[in-house]
């Protein structure tokens, strides 16, 4: 347990070093979150015989992805980040991976802006691809969970996103202050859990689009909880008290959207079957 409580004493969060550039564990795990999840989303089409093609779930992937990166960034610089004014003034440097010079990525990242971002690039795709939407964000709410796992990881082996301090036997020291490996309980609450419960379900789901308001409300759920062990951030501390904090606040909205998007679509589920029974009966007349 020694090593393990010293573990970022003894490991490199940079795993190649080509000399103009180095290649960062964090950006490997996400990579691999993106690659998963798009595996993951093929395989359940297939187990589950679900009508969607190969080609029409890599086109959604690639419009969903630039709908992420740029919610992400974009709602983490809105929110999150000490220099919002500076970036709102040259918006250039969002995306800028360089420092004085010097490489160091893109740094600060969103998981409710990315939702934000998703679910544009969501519409976007719809208005052009119209008809299976609905049954892709159910195949969104099984992959996107399996992939989840991998980014807490990349947080961890970044050291960001640190827990809270703690006594408890299987922290890590952060500058020497025993902490929480909240990113580790990230990956297991937010990630494998709801993996595991939004699979059990998925052939119970009611109609199409159901599975993505249930992940929605147990994905903020399980954040709601594990910002009880994750160090808020500096710049903006509690906002309440000694617990209450920005993503707890932004995990209860997404909460509530998600209950009221479950309803919407459920009554425009409902809406479409009584307007089928309805076209039906009067073309048997």
């Amino acid at each position: 347990m020694e090593y393990w409580n010293h573990i970022y004493e003894h490991f490199n969060p940079v795993a190649l070093d080509l000399g103009f550039i180095s290649v960062h564990w964090y950006g490997i795990m996400y990579i691999s979150a993106l690659l998963v999840a798009l595996w993951f989303a093929k395989w359940i089409i297939k187990k589950d015989n679900m009508p969607i093609s190969e080609p029409m779930i890599d086109a959604y992937f690639i419009w969903i992805e630039v709908g992420i990166i740029l919610g992400a960034r974009i709602w983490y610089i809105l929110f999150y980040d000490p220099n919002t004014s500076y970036y709102l003034i040259q918006p250039w440097q969002i995306f800028n991976p360089f420092s004085n010079g010097e490489f160091v990525g893109i740094r600060g990242m969103s998981y409710h802006g990315a939702v934000v971002g998703a679910t544009i690039g969501s519409y976007l795709f719809s208005r052009r691809n119209p008809g299976q939407i609905y049954k892709i964000l159910d195949v969104v709410a099984l992959a996107v969970p399996v992939g989840f796992v991998f980014g807490r990881i990349g947080n961890f082996l970044n050291q960001e996103l640190v827990g809270r301090a703690t006594d408890v036997p299987w922290g890590i020291y952060v500058d020497e202050v025993l902490r929480h490996p909240s990113q580790l309980y990230e990956g297991f609450l937010e990630g494998i859990l709801i993996a595991i419960l939004i699979y059990m379900y998925r052939k119970r789901r009611a109609f199409d689009g159901a599975l993505i308001g249930i992940y929605g409300v147990l994905y903020g759920t399980a954040r709601f909880i594990a910002e009880f062990w994750r160090e808020p951030d500096s710049q903006l501390g509690y906002l309440y008290g000694d617990w209450l904090t920005m993503g707890q606040i932004q995990s209860f909205i997404m909460i509530l959207i998600s209950i009221g998007a479950y309803l919407f679509l459920q009554v425009y589920a409902e809406k479409n079957i009584l307007e089928k029974r309805i076209s039906k009966k009067k073309r048997a007349k």
